[in-house]
């Protein structure tokens, strides 16, 4: 509601200062309301804050945590023609080959003709044309209707919504020829094709009439092929539709670009910087953690306008729940894994509550003992997964319930300073009617004095 002008309508007080400082004094419970509003958020803020950490270092604790993610290897190729990915169940190991071929598609082009009726030769044009794709009980049959079409362009087209595999394009090669040149989407010999006159079935294909042989074909399909341990009493071919060998190795596919004659030696080795990053990636996310926790709960020194020092404590100094946080997580970090000590595989634990990767440290512990190394991190890391989900779990963590609380408060105060916003206004407004009304009346009271004083001097002047 606007303020009403009262300001000295018959009593000259400054009306609208009266008011706002009563007001002021009226509204002393909704500021320290908003204060305590204020802090709550910061708080919950710096809750939420912590426990998003806690949640990222769970997740790299329980990847630290899998067995087989210890496992990773690398493949290395002494070719550059030859490149090699590994999944899971890929074991050290290498291998020795040749590559003899790569895989191909089959490209087919028609003799020069002048028209559609020139491509098909003797006859008219048919009602259909059957694709067939692969051979033997494999093999694809496509009809492909030519209803309406009238020329090589429209021939093309047909074929190409067929989506049976084989792309058609037309060639023009001079002002009145072109040619039709058809090629296979995939490569390997599954790929190889033909095109046969008319609509024919399986069992009508020795007897129908063929407008493309894939006998012909400028480019034949064929499969790449590889030579295992050429040269030795073991010599094994490899063939693949593509020019990827899936599964040669366990987990392992390898991919070839050009042929090579002189043997190619595939080595598939434990990936050390993957497996370097399971601990230190571990290790990241206990320090970002600790971190968090120390500067939420470290003290700051200040000095007042009086010249005393002041000492402040951080927004979380006074939360059980992050001091039993941090004890848990420093004692999941610390605490020797069938009896060994985490600083011999290189996590290191601080005087200052740090903990910290010494990657040389590390790097020499598996060299000597990988298994060892393995078993300290991997327990490690499961005693810290339980601890960071015993706190951030988004069901029944501590923190995530520390923090629906907060957030359940927080809304509360909320409403308490709506509710203090209404009373207030409702305040003012009869403080303003108030002071209107005492503005009237003393407008009354002066009218009645104006005219008793005329009164009285009229009086005067009779007696006189």
């Amino acid at each position: 509601m606007a303020v009403m002008g009262i300001d000295g309508l018959a009593s000259g007080l400054d009306t609208t200062g009266l008011i706002n400082s009563l007001m002021k004094v009226e509204a002393m419970p909704q500021t320290l309301l908003k204060a305590k509003v204020t802090t709550t958020q910061s708080y919950i803020s710096a809750l939420q804050s912590l426990n998003t950490k806690v949640s990222s270092l769970a997740e790299a604790a329980k990847t630290a945590a899998t067995p087989a993610k210890w496992d990773a290897v690398t493949a290395n190729s002494s070719a550059k023609t030859v490149t090699a990915t590994t999944s899971a169940g890929a074991q050290a190991s290498s291998l020795s080959f040749t590559v003899d071929a790569l895989a191909t598609g089959q490209t087919s082009v028609s003799a020069a003709v002048t028209d559609l009726a020139g491509f098909f030769g003797p006859g008219t044009v048919p009602g259909s044309v059957t694709l067939v794709s692969g051979s033997g009980p494999d093999a694809t049959l496509t009809a492909v209707d030519l209803d309406g079409v009238t020329d090589l362009a429209g021939f093309a087209r047909a074929v190409n919504e067929a989506d049976a595999g084989i792309t058609a394009t037309v060639v023009k090669v001079s002002d009145t020829q072109s040619r039709l040149q058809l090629t296979s989407k995939a490569t390997g010999e599954p790929a190889a094709f033909d095109v046969y006159r008319d609509t024919v079935t399986a069992d009508t294909l020795a007897t129908g009439t063929k407008v493309v042989d894939r006998a012909a074909a400028i480019t034949s399909a064929a499969n790449a092929r590889i030579t295992l341990w050429k040269g030795t009493a073991a010599e094994q071919s490899v063939t693949s539709a593509t020019n990827t060998f899936s599964g040669v190795l366990t987990g392992v596919d390898l991919t070839v670009t050009a042929k090579e004659a002189d043997p190619v030696t595939l080595t598939i080795a434990r990936d050390d910087a993957a497996v370097k990053k399971l601990a230190s990636g571990l290790v990241g996310a206990l320090g970002v953690v600790l971190s968090e926790v120390r500067s939420r709960t470290a003290t700051t020194t200040t000095t007042s306008e009086d010249g005393r020092t002041v000492i402040s404590g951080g927004v979380l100094s006074g939360d059980s729940a992050t001091r039993a946080l941090q004890q848990s997580v420093l004692n999941a970090a610390s605490y020797p894994v069938d009896g060994v000590s985490p600083s011999e595989v290189g996590i290191v634990l601080g005087r200052d509550g740090t903990v910290t990767f010494d990657e040389a440290k590390f790097s020499a512990a598996m060299a000597a003992d990988p298994a060892k190394v393995q078993g300290v991190v991997v327990g490690l890391a499961a005693r810290v997964e339980t601890a960071a989900k015993t706190v951030s779990d988004p069901i029944d963590g501590t923190l995530s319930l520390q923090i629906k609380n907060q957030e359940s408060f927080s809304k509360s105060l909320s409403e308490q300073v709506s509710d203090w916003e209404r009373r207030l206004e409702q305040r003012r407004e009869g403080l303003q009617r108030t002071y209107a009304a005492l503005e009237v009346t003393l407008s009354g009271l002066n009218s009645q004095s104006n005219w008793l004083a005329g009164q009285l001097a009229g009086l005067s002047s009779s007696s006189a």
